[in-house]
């Protein structure tokens, strides 16, 4: 058996989990002005390097907003974040999406797997019709949710890149870590079986080359989602 190596985090990573459990707690308000630099660094027992590197972290992460000769202020992560203030999110809900977040992602894939369907099925060979078929019969058998998620992933995946087009892969692989947390909640209520025909039945429509009918499923069967008919969000 092989064990990993543990680590502990840096004294950056601290100071920026810090400051986002503030945020998102509320106990730092969007407009707030943090305090300069060198008090931070005294109040928190840091170097000043922390507090610089772990606001400009929180900066792209869209958390903070530093104005020239002004000071640094609680941005509205809402307007200013990233996919890596979701999973801050999440990490901050134990791991788990938020209602609105789940509801968010399925009509961005909705967009997502409409376009890879116009752009796949026309074009995508018989020998990757196969490969599909393949990955698909790995959420089958697979022995646990893990093993389904990375199956039903790779073919979500395997399919934008049947699509030909250069961005979509990156796109589908930017939302991983969403995604899989979602398909976890997905496979504990409706279990592994359900994630296959689901994944199968759009499979049918690669084979079969129906474009429309590809479409049709990704609507109805994500929008069963988003209108609560098929329940994934959390109470």
């Amino acid at each position: 058996m092989e064990f990993q190596k543990i680590s502990s985090p840096s004294l950056r990573e601290l100071f920026v989990d810090q400051l986002e459990h503030m945020i998102l707690s509320g106990k730092l308000k969007i407009g707030e002005k943090l305090p300069p630099e060198r008090q931070l660094a005294e109040m928190m027992q840091v170097s000043r390097a922390v507090v610089n590197g772990g606001i400009s972290e929180l900066e792209k992460k869209g958390f903070l907003i530093v104005k020239p000769r002004s000071g640094t202020y609680v941005a509205d992560y809402r307007r200013k974040g990233t996919l890596d203030t979701l999973m801050s999110i999440m990490k901050y809900n134990g791991g788990r999406i938020r209602n609105e977040e789940i509801r968010s992602i399925f009509e961005v894939r909705i967009a997502l797997d409409t376009l890879a369907a116009q752009l796949c099925i026309d074009r995508i060979s018989d020998e990757e019709v196969q490969v599909l078929l393949k990955i698909i019969e790995q959420i089958r058998d697979a022995k646990d949710t893990q093993e389904a998620i990375e199956a039903a992933f790779e073919f979500q995946h395997e399919f934008a890149l049947a699509s030909h087009n250069t961005l979509l892969p990156l796109i589908f692989q930017s939302f991983r870590a969403p995604i899989f947390t979602m398909w976890e909640r997905y496979c504990d209520l409706y279990g592994i079986e359900s994630l296959y025909h689901s994944n199968y039945k759009m499979w049918t429509y690669i084979r079969d080359r129906d474009t429309k009918g590809a479409i049709e499923w990704i609507n109805y069967s994500m929008g069963e989602c988003i209108s609560g008919s098929r329940q994934i969000y959390y109470d």
